[in-house]
């Protein structure tokens, strides 16, 4: 049963969009989940990746001036969703917009998803409306523009409604749409139907 006190993770909805078992098996079945050496790579390309982006203009924000800060936490208890973004930038002007470094070459849904839940966390602690974000993919220096939309901003919340009920029920979801995400999944192992 989910307690009040109990928040998921942003971290919770990329994995729910990827695969709605990888949230079952975290947080029904605490203590399974091996360590891989991809999350270690991920992990160590962010710190490398945020001593990088000290050095680098804010130009690729389409940004002439303003401020970085690093691994920023913030929370939202009327969501009870808890994150903490890589980067988050702040404009001369005032706007305020997330950066998520992935490990990964391109900016999939998942990825999009867990963008958005760090722009309305962003948007809640600022008291602004976020209308963009910027994935960062590490192993093409590229930077992507996401649009933070209404549409994406009501995912998360759909997504959150759904993650609670799996929780709460502690009933298994459907394995992931996509064949191909199982390859590499470390929870592989644990099902018996893919």
């Amino acid at each position: 049963m989910l307690d009040r006190t109990d928040f998921f993770t942003v971290t919770d909805l990329k994995q729910y969009a990827y695969c709605a078992r990888v949230i079952y098996y975290e947080r029904c079945l605490p203590h399974v989940r091996p360590r891989t050496y991809k999350m270690d790579a991920g992990r160590d390309a962010h710190q490398e990746e945020q001593k990088r982006a000290l050095r680098r203009s804010l130009a690729g924000y389409e940004v002439l001036q303003g401020e970085r800060f690093f691994n920023v936490r913030l929370s939202s208890e009327r969501l009870q969703l808890t994150g903490m973004m890589d980067e988050v930038v702040r404009t001369r002007e005032g706007e305020v917009f997330p950066v998520d470094y992935k490990l990964a070459k391109q900016a999939s849904a998942h990825y999009k998803l867990q963008l958005a839940a760090y722009a309305v966390l962003l948007g809640e602690a600022e008291s602004v409306v976020v209308r963009r974000g910027f994935i960062y993919l590490i192993p093409r220096r590229k930077l992507i523009a996401v649009s933070i939309t209404h549409d994406l901003c009501a995912q998360v919340e759909t997504a959150l409604l759904a993650i609670r009920t799996i929780v709460e029920r502690e009933q298994m979801p459907e394995p992931a749409a996509n064949p191909a995400y199982c390859t590499a999944c470390e929870f592989r192992r644990f099902c018996n139907d893919v």
